[in-house]
């Protein structure tokens, strides 16, 4: 790295920190400096840089494209460098640790193992934030992430928790012990399915299947999904490990199972990583060894 070619860092600072609170006066207080001193740093960045970072033709403050692309990366440096610096002298020690993933996970897998955790771990407090979208990483307090895929999330570090390829099921009550051939066959019976955005959508969308429902659909919350496809109201998606018990007892049939080497993985940052995750991920790396759900 040529670091004599790096504009000074106080700079740098000055420039994020108006672009986080879109004004020179904000950006003082909160670095505890005048606004003049905070116009003065981002005018001699900008000479540093020969380029236009702020936009001062209009009343509001507004960047320019090479000055939000600027932003975003200074940002991500910087949230970077807070968490590692946190991490290495212990100064987040006591901030929850917070987890992102699915509803569907959480309902199915996590939730009803974690009992155990808070059992052996009273003084980790957790943070769990169920959501079908991808919470990136890169900023914000996240520290690690369950998602369904491949494992291949670039810039992230991935591990496989545990495989189950995506399973079409419902009640023999509702399909009786008919051979199916092909999806297009069961577009004369109605579906249960996840609201909003899942993995198991996902999936559907991925063949194209949520097109040709001729009988319609019942959107339910993920906990709900294969309650619904038991009482016959529909057939389901759903990840196979969580729908194997019934699968045994007779409960639900497999219509289609695709198995293509997906499943759950730890998403994690890359660098240091502080004490309650190192703990929490051990943890989660037991339960999926010698716990009844995966398969």
């Amino acid at each position: 790295m040529d670091w004599l070619s790096l504009p000074p860092l106080s700079a740098l600072r000055a420039f994020v920190a108006l672009a986080e609170t879109g004004s020179a006066v904000a950006a003082g207080t909160k670095l505890n400096v005048s606004h003049a001193a905070i116009s003065q740093q981002i005018k001699s960045l900008e000479a540093h840089m020969g380029l236009s970072l702020v936009n001062r033709s209009g009343r509001a403050l507004e960047l320019t494209s090479e000055g939000q692309q600027l932003a975003d990366s200074l940002s991500v440096g910087f949230e970077t460098i807070s968490r590692t610096i946190s991490a290495l002298t212990g100064a987040d020690a006591n901030r929850p640790l917070h987890i992102s993933t699915t509803p569907m996970f959480a309902s199915a897998w996590l939730m009803p193992q974690l009992g155990g955790f808070h059992a052996a771990h009273p003084d980790i407090d957790l943070i769990l934030s169920t959501t079908p979208k991808v919470e990136p990483l890169d900023t914000g307090n996240i520290d690690i992430a369950l998602r369904y895929g491949a494992g291949n999330w670039p810039g992230l570090v991935s591990e496989s928790l545990f495989l189950s390829p995506m399973v079409v099921v419902a009640a023999p009550s509702l399909v009786g012990e008919r051979t199916f051939q092909s999806f297009e066959e069961l577009a004369e019976f109605p579906w249960v399915m996840d609201a909003g955005i899942s993995e198991a959508n996902n999936w559907l969308s991925g063949i194209g299947t949520l097109s040709k429902m001729g009988q319609g659909s019942i959107q339910l919350p993920g906990n709900l999904l294969l309650d619904g496809a038991r009482d016959g109201r529909g057939i389901a998606v759903a990840i196979r490990t969580f729908a194997e018990t019934d699968i045994r007892a007779g409960r639900l049939r497999v219509l289609f199972e695709k198995n293509d080497k997906k499943g759950y993985h730890i998403v994690t940052r890359p660098g240091v990583q502080r004490p309650a995750l190192k703990t929490f991920l051990k943890w989660l790396r037991k339960c999926a060894r010698e716990c009844e759900a995966p398969i």
